[in-house]
């Protein structure tokens, strides 16, 4: 059955306004839901950068440009869409100078600091509050087929310059040192430096976001070389040692042939 509104509009009983509402109800959720990604972004980025200075600079961040790429190019990816998630993933490295595949899972509180220069492959996965420095690379080996980039667990620091390369985890709340080229996997709460880079650090207790120190790390040639210069010490005393006692030994030596030649002209 129909009726008239008072603007003299026919309206079909059972279906007024519901359709209506519930557009709104839907778009005020995604509009809800957006605002509350940027405020994350935002909150996470001035956690992290001293350098900001109101909350408005955060839209100039090249971080949060790439991001807001990367969360439109992902869900095409997953519906998909891959020509239109590429394209809009490379709108956004022309723009920031990252890339981020569209594949790529990434966990909240992820924040990319100065950024150019970073690459993140197809199959990578990121966990929850990971910071990455320019000009870092979470890449594959090769042609392998399936999983080939690695997973960054939560937590997890990787400073200018790393590579991380191949199918691995970097295990929970552990820091990757400048320029370290890391292939394979890295226990949790550890310090990886060096090419090929090593631990030289486990089980540290703080998290890396709140240190943010990229310098103070332990120096693997450092520690090899004093290692070195510790034992050619020892090896040195204990040869000065040796000397000492040779030298005493063929004193008592000559001391008994002079007594033994006196003895013998005496008789």
């Amino acid at each position: 059955m129909a009726g008239k509104n008072p603007g003299g509009a026919q309206v079909r009983e059972g279906s007024s306004g519901s359709a209506p509402a519930q557009q709104v109800s839907i778009s005020g959720g995604m509009n809800m839901g957006f605002v509350k990604r940027i405020r994350d972004e935002i909150a996470v980025i001035r956690q992290r950068d001293p350098a900001i200075h109101s909350s408005m600079e955060v839209f100039l961040y090249p971080s949060f440009k790439v991001m807001l790429h990367y969360r439109i190019a992902h869900k095409l990816y997953l519906k998909k869409h891959y020509f239109l998630a590429r394209w809009v993933s490379q709108r956004g490295v022309r723009k920031t100078g990252i890339e981020i595949h569209p594949g790529a899972e990434i966990g909240k509180g992820f924040f990319i600091d100065h950024g150019n220069g970073v690459i993140i492959g197809e199959t990578a996965i990121i966990g929850e509050n990971v910071t990455l420095y320019q000009g870092v690379t979470l890449g594959g080996t090769g042609k392998e087929q399936g999983k080939r980039h690695p997973t960054v667990g939560n937590n997890v620091m990787i400073s200018a310059g790393a590579k991380v390369l191949g199918s691995f985890k970097i295990g929970d709340n552990s820091k990757i040192g400048a320029g370290s080229v890391v292939l394979e996997e890295v226990p949790c709460g550890s310090t990886v430096v060096g090419v090929p880079g090593r631990v030289v650090k486990r089980n540290k207790q703080c998290f890396p976001q709140e240190e943010m120190d990229q310098t103070n790390l332990p120096d693997p040639v450092k520690e090899d070389i004093s290692n070195l210069q510790r034992a050619d010490s020892e090896l040195t005393n204990r040869l000065l040692e040796l000397e000492r006692t040779v030298s005493r030994l063929q004193r008592q030596l000559g001391e008994e042939k002079g007594n033994k030649g006196r003895q013998i002209e005496g008789k």
